[in-house]
């Protein structure tokens, strides 16, 4: 199947750290080993790169900026048209490859990964839905992660017929806690003591890390928080004020590979992600792998999905210090049950969220089916 030549359009990929970039780059490396895989994104800055990637061309291309967290490429609809595939596979939102498209008007099979609506620009929506739902009228599929985003989307609503739900999958190997996995976490819990309350993400608005700390006031534990990004300082005096700094401590980024530990080492891993813009929250499918029960939140979108109330976790209203903290005192007043639900986790991660069940239904939207395999 290698003359299929597939071209994945993204905002940007790996080392650019972010739940949709770590979802592409696992999803080509698995897609490669059928299909011939290239990759166009935006870079951090105003130059283009043409990368090998473990054998994935990887096009980043010259950025002006963000605008709303969107790349400002100029050159995108030449790169687009001058890279001729059999499918192209676009991963919404991104406003500006769609407009590209259209300038560009590039031959190819059109295969979209609908992540999430537009939330935080939706004041620029009446604009541009038009071009959207003209693109998506155009498009031969569109996976989408859970049913719950098509349930809640008004743009999904339009075209359910043409929905594939496929949600993601990880690479469950990365999890499994190998003799330096655990001298690691072992050294994690000796240096931040125990309980261990462990939050994984970028500190932007939508991950809800505030409500997690106005929890923190009332729960006897330390939180670990891993991740970095332009809400960091705010936070910081957040905690400050609200009393509760002595209990929290900032790792700030921890490169992928490297993270496994720190989910073996705490107690409870939580997700308090509060507006919708958190579209599933791969962090719970890694926490789950590690046999870690899990806190996260009733968003409209697949965040509930990833985490199912009272198998594998808790769910808890988003935006509700009080529930969060309710929840996981529960959790740390019942060993056993916190047992049930990573063990239920890690069972249904193995069985349904692996790297390569992902590829093989994305490979069977393609129209391709490779020969079935294990998943774990």
């Amino acid at each position: 199947m290698k003359n299929i030549k597939v071209l994945q359009i993204g905002k940007y990929y790996p080392s650019y750290i972010g739940g949709t970039e770590n979802h592409l780059f696992t999803l080509v490396n698995e897609l490669k080993k059928e299909v011939t895989v290239k990759v166009l994104v935006a870079n951090t800055k105003f130059k283009t790169s043409v990368e090998n990637d473990n054998g994935i061309t990887v096009f980043r291309l010259a950025s002006l900026g963000s605008f709303f967290s969107l790349p400002l490429i100029l050159s995108l609809p030449f790169w687009l048209k001058k890279q001729k595939a059999d499918i192209l596979h676009f991963h919404l939102p991104n406003p500006l490859s769609i407009f590209s498209y259209f300038i560009s008007r590039p031959k190819g099979r059109i295969i979209v990964s609908y992540h999430s609506d537009i939330v935080r620009q939706r004041i620029f929506n009446p604009l541009f839905n038009p071009f959207l739902n003209r693109f998506l009228k155009k498009a031969d599929s569109i996976i989408v992660t859970s049913a719950n985003l098509i349930k809640n989307s008004a743009v999904l609503q339009k075209f359910k017929n043409k929905c594939s739900i496929i949600p993601y999958g990880i690479d469950i190997n990365r999890f499994r806690p190998d003799a330096e996995v655990f001298k690691k976490s072992g050294e994690i819990k000796q240096k931040y003591g125990s309980p261990l309350i462990l939050f994984v993400g970028r500190l932007v608005y939508y991950k809800g890390l505030k409500y997690l700390l106005g929890a923190m006031k009332n729960i006897n534990a330390s939180l670990l928080v891993v991740g970095d990004g332009p809400l960091k300082k705010r936070l910081k005096n957040f905690a400050k004020n609200l009393g509760v700094s002595d209990k929290v401590i900032w790792a700030g980024e921890i490169k992928n590979e490297e993270v496994a530990p720190y989910y073996h080492a705490c107690d409870i891993f939580i997700l308090p992600s509060n507006v919708k813009a958190e579209s599933f929250g791969i962090v719970q499918l890694e926490a789950s792998a590690c046999g870690k029960a899990v806190v996260s939140t009733n968003l409209p979108t697949g965040v509930p999905f990833a985490n199912l109330d009272g198998k594998t976790g808790v769910i808890v209203p988003p935006a509700d210090s009080c529930a969060l903290a309710s929840a996981v005192n529960h959790l740390l007043a019942s060993p056993q049950l916190r047992q049930a639900y990573g063990q239920n986790g890690k069972a249904r991660v193995e069985e349904d969220f692996t790297k390569e069940k992902m590829a093989d239904d994305i490979l069977k939207v393609y129209g391709i089916i490779r020969k079935s395999q294990k998943y774990v």
